[in-house]
């Protein structure tokens, strides 16, 4: 109980640690880009699944790595910036593969996903965010256990 209270002072967006200041910032663009990608992939799924299910999956994939990053940088501490990192890492490794494919063989995806041409149809934030985050993340390194 000790340990979890002590992982806990220091994080989060109302303890200075990596969801604060900069991270408060990523924070919110994370927890929008949560919001946009899953009620859009929920409205693909159950409505045209038939017409582009992998960029549907893919997206609804994005979604909840979006999410779990949006709740490891509120929770805040060590284990959950190490964990935010992890998934930046995933989600980097996810745009640049999924962009790759989409400019490569544009037929596999009939219809977008967040991550399609880097995310071109989002200005590009899902290819800048998981860098940012990730410098973020590696930045705070010392932040969140304290």
């Amino acid at each position: 109980m000790a340990r979890r209270a002590k992982e806990g002072a220091g994080g989060g967006i109302g303890g200075g640690g990596i969801g604060k200041g900069p991270g408060t910032l990523l924070v919110t663009l994370y927890g929008i880009f949560t919001v946009g990608a899953a009620s859009r992939s929920i409205v693909q799924l159950t409505t045209r699944f038939d017409e582009a299910p992998l960029a549907y999956v893919l997206s609804a994939v994005a979604a909840l790595v979006y999410a779990f990053i949006t709740l490891s940088l509120v929770r805040g501490g060590e284990k959950a910036r190490k964990a935010a990192l992890g998934c930046c890492c995933v989600e980097l490794l996810g745009v640049l593969t999924v962009g790759t494919w989409t400019l490569v063989e544009p037929s596999a995806f009939p219809d977008a996903t967040v991550w399609s041409d880097y995310g071109m149809g989002y200005l590009f934030i899902p290819v800048i965010l998981p860098v940012t985050g990730l410098l973020w993340l590696r930045r705070s390194r010392g932040a969140a256990s304290r």
